[in-house]
């Protein structure tokens, strides 16, 4: 393999990825890192107001932060959480100045440092949600009312339709993009509390 090449996806994770994905395949949602056109959407869809930060949940290797950063995001306005050590430590290595939290999207009030209070403006999930028992996915959404109060979240899924029983969660549903170029094909779900 070029040298050149060999670090490149070194440095974007992709043999990380597909390592913990083979070890934790429902954790992880899909076998390849979303496509630039998905995180492009997703940075425009998600776009915070002058001061607001971004919060990434199950940020993998890091390629929507990045595009965020790309986009001209400042890394203290961006945190990402990863639930799983190896991937956070990647990120770690390749975000920098960007907070990392290593937890459980369901505990995250616990873990965000004071200085983010009040300031979460988009909330990411890259999560999959829809793999969850209905209790759990309730408990993601109270999770996140309480770090974003108002704002919903932002969802990307391979599903056709949208991937959560929104209604029964008390939420809207609006899906804002669907990019067919990604693989597999991902739409981005804006859900907000009724």
């Amino acid at each position: 393999m070029n040298g050149a090449f060999a670090d490149r996806a070194a440095e974007s994770g992709v043999p990380l990825f597909v390592r913990r994905w083979l070890a934790h395949p429902l954790r992880m949602g899909s076998v390849v890192p979303s496509s630039a056109t998905l995180c492009k959407h997703m940075a425009r869809v998600g776009w915070p107001r002058e001061d607001g930060v971004v919060l990434e949940l199950g940020a993998g290797t890091g390629v929507i932060s990045r595009a965020f950063l790309d986009a001209g995001l400042p890394p203290d306005r961006l945190v990402a959480l990863e639930i799983d050590p190896d991937l956070a430590n990647h990120l770690r290595g390749t975000l920098r100045g960007v907070e990392v939290l290593e937890c459980d999207a369901r505990t995250l009030a616990d873990h965000l440092p004071e200085r983010f209070a009040g300031r979460i403006e988009t909330v990411i999930c890259g999560i999959p949600l829809v793999l969850l028992p209905f209790a759990d996915q309730q408990r993601f959404v109270a999770a996140m009312a309480k770090v974003a109060p108002g704002r919903g979240f932002l969802l990307f899924s391979y599903c056709i339709t949208s991937p959560l029983p929104a209604q029964k969660l008390g939420l809207s549903a609006k899906r804002e993009v669907w990019t067919p170029l990604n693989l597999p094909p991902a739409s981005i779900w804006r859900y907000r509390p009724l």
